[in-house]
């Protein structure tokens, strides 16, 4: 794994999110093959961007779900729904921005985003 500091703030942030599966394991189980979507993803989405300035962890985990649901990614989701809840979203405030997302992205990406919510919640016992 590279040793900078950019990979280590994105292999932090993937940690305080999603646990070391979803940093550590991830990174570490990469092959040749996914190796360079691994370091993209570490170094450049959570290393770079999720650091930026201008919005907190909070704020970017809720127009990330929003995001995810117009674009119908409910594994996705699921996997944000886990990390928005690490950054502070309570459930309340997911099923809002659900039900904030069919006015905008239709009700069958809203249906897909509260089923894939619905079911981080239940393995979570937050139903």
């Amino acid at each position: 794994m590279p040793n900078d500091d950019t990979f280590a703030r994105g292999l932090e942030v993937r940690r305080a999110m999603f646990g070391p599966e979803g940093a550590e394991q991830q990174t570490e189980a990469a092959t040749d093959f996914t190796w360079p979507l691994q370091d993209m993803v570490t170094r450049y989405c959570f290393g770079e961007i999720w650091n930026r300035p201008g919005l907190d962890r909070k704020q970017r985990s809720m127009i990330t779900l929003a995001m995810l649901v117009a674009l119908g990614r409910p594994h996705e989701i699921k996997t944000h729904v886990r990390g928005g809840l690490k950054n502070g979203l309570s459930k309340e405030e997911i099923r809002e921005i659900l039900v904030h997302s069919m006015l905008y992205c239709g009700i069958p990406a809203s249906v897909d985003g509260h089923r894939a919510a619905g079911e981080v919640f239940a393995e979570l016992g937050m139903e």
